[in-house]
């Protein structure tokens, strides 16, 4: 039963952005709104929300407001090495150690200690745009050389909440690997992108 009334409020709230009630761009209305207005408990909205949500008909973190997704017109990623131009979300740094695959990147040992960096980057509306994620070692350095490659990727659902996405959804996975001036890798990155949204320059 309770499975039902939130597929019912899902499809009622689908329309509503269908029609246009609720705009592309524009803030979806709260939970707490949403509950009052339907006379439905929280824990249905909430749950109708995240089937729009992971349907892709809107976007943003879970817990938090949500905006109407649009069509936005596809963006090129021109240069992955320049600085980014606009906001910066939230931002974690750990000091993992380094499996097989993350050691022959950043040419050491296996389950050596490194930094680590994540970034989300911010369009100007404040929306997520990408997510970079940094390793390297000791103190960081600057670079002479970048070297980039591209490949698919599937977005995982930690992935999934900071874009505001649906998990699984294909993105492109950009391989940044800096050069020192001897050619000695200094830093890589792996930076996420949704593939609906953004090509890679060459």
């Amino acid at each position: 039963m309770a499975e039902g009334l939130q597929r019912q409020l899902a499809a009622q709230l689908l329309q509503r952005i269908q029609d246009g009630t609720y705009p592309p761009g524009s803030e979806f209305p709260s939970y707490r709104s949403i509950a009052v207005e339907f006379n439905i408990g929280k824990g249905a909205t909430y749950r109708a929300v995240q089937m729009l949500r992971t349907a892709g008909h809107l976007e943003g973190r879970a817990r938090s407001r949500l905006t109407v997704r649009d069509a936005p017109g596809m963006r090129t990623l021109v240069d992955p090495d320049a600085p980014w131009p606009y906001g910066i979300g939230e931002t974690e740094r750990s000091r993992p150690r380094t499996d097989d695959d993350l050691a022959m990147r950043l040419g050491c040992e296996p389950h050596t200690q490194v930094a680590c960096e994540r970034v989300e980057l911010l369009d100007p509306d404040g929306r997520p745009a990408m997510i970079v994620t940094s390793w390297w070692r000791g103190r960081r350095r600057r670079h002479e050389a970048v070297r980039i490659s591209v490949s698919l990727h599937s977005v995982t659902p930690e992935e999934a909440h900071m874009l505001g996405v649906p998990a699984g959804s294909p993105a492109l996975l950009v391989d940044r690997t800096r050069l020192d001036a001897a050619g000695v890798v200094t830093e890589v990155a792996d930076l996420v992108l949704p593939a609906g949204r953004w090509t890679v320059g060459s």
